[in-house]
């Protein structure tokens, strides 16, 4: 495009030279004054052409002026010699004006390449410099957790011992307690949740010291159906309902296939999810809990009536450290998303219809099945 209007600015000039050739070829010689003004009028061309083409469109435009000045030289011919040499210096003038400027123009142009070549330098080492700024700042970020990780990793490799201890002799001692109360006490119950809070408590332990030395997830608990593992989860959960008077509501979808999946897994993401709504909402709050067939696999939704969380801290909550509880540790959801990721599924935030947020659970149902057990 630019060499296009490059092409045809010249050609303009050439055509302005070529008539100011005509003019001085079609005025009389006693005009002088006419003469004289399309002599000025050559230097136009000239300049322009130098400017615009440099060294070689000032050269080829004070040729051109000089071969359109020979039809004035001819009318200065009869004049004598003085007169004639007089007319004749300005073809010199002509073609010092196109080789000056020329050289000066030529030089600009280099010059304005050379520092737009350098502009681009400066321009790509500006960019490579943020792109390693930010690789910097993410590497440090990297380093910040990898070293939280590492000293969570020593504590709790230190407090596993003291935690296991303490729940074998609790286990043993619910034990005893299964054995003294028959099946058919009211009691037993609680019992029954003892043992299976203790066991799940262990595996628990055994997760996070697994996820701060880095291992795989490896799971082979039992395949339980979700409502049995919802209403388990609530039924544990009880008294911190009733110490906040909160109404939980349980809406299983209309469901001929109940959908079985991981039981301690799925326990463990609603109890964390479950333990952090309680703790968002106010007294006399509101919480439930509806699941059902979803693409191929089953939804848990976990809403409440709470402050809610904005779209930004949507994305923060799922990682490690984050937390909005002064005595929080940051890992429970984080632990939650990689529990679920690792069952094929996904963990997400909405809005809640309750006016709160909306812990949204995925698990595909290709994963498992209720007679399969996870390896």
């Amino acid at each position: 495009m630019k060499s296009n209007i490059k092409i045809m600015i010249f050609g303009f000039l050439v055509a302005f030279v070529i008539v100011i050739g005509l003019l001085h070829t079609l005025t009389p010689g006693y005009m002088i004054l006419y003469h004289d003004t399309y002599r000025r009028l050559s230097y136009f061309p000239i300049t322009i052409g130098a400017i615009l083409y440099g060294i070689w469109g000032g050269i080829s435009l004070a040729i051109l002026s000089c071969l359109a000045f020979v039809p004035h030289l001819f009318l200065f011919w009869a004049e004598g010699p003085e007169a004639y040499y007089s007319e004749l210096s300005e073809i010199l003038f002509y073609l010092a004006a196109g080789i000056v400027i020329g050289l000066i123009s030529s030089r600009e142009n280099k010059l304005r390449e050379k520092y737009k070549t350098l502009s681009e330098k400066l321009g790509g080492s500006y960019q490579r410099l943020h792109e390693q700024a930010s690789q910097l700042i993410e590497a440090e970020k990297q380093l910040g957790k990898s070293q939280k990780l590492s000293m969570l990793g020593h504590v709790s490799a230190s407090l596993a011992h003291e935690i296991k201890n303490p729940l074998a002799s609790i286990k043993g001692a619910a034990e005893i307690l299964a054995d003294e109360v028959p099946e058919n006490h009211p009691k037993h119950e609680f019992i029954e949740i003892m043992r299976s809070e203790i066991s799940r408590l262990n595996h628990s332990v055994e997760d996070v010291l697994k996820y701060c030395r880095g291992l795989q997830h490896e799971d082979i608990s039992k395949q339980e159906p979700v409502e049995k593992i919802i209403n388990h989860v609530v039924s544990v959960l009880e008294t911190g309902f009733k110490d906040k008077l909160i109404a939980v509501t349980i809406q299983p979808k209309s469901d001929d296939h109940p959908f079985s999946t991981n039981e301690a897994a799925v326990t463990q993401v609603l109890m964390n999810i479950l333990i952090n709504a309680v703790d968002a909402v106010e007294i006399n709050g509101k919480i439930m809990i509806d699941f059902g067939q979803h693409e191929k696999g089953c939804l848990i939704r976990v809403s409440d009536d709470g402050p809610g969380i904005d779209n930004h801290m949507a994305k923060e909550v799922f990682q490690s450290f984050v937390t909005f509880k002064e005595e929080g540790t940051g890992l429970g959801l984080f632990i939650s998303k990689r529990i679920i990721e690792s069952l094929g599924g996904k963990i997400y935030i909405e809005k809640s219809s309750l006016g709160g947020a909306a812990f949204n659970i995925y698990i595909p149902e290709k994963m498992y099945s209720s007679n399969e057990t996870i390896e």
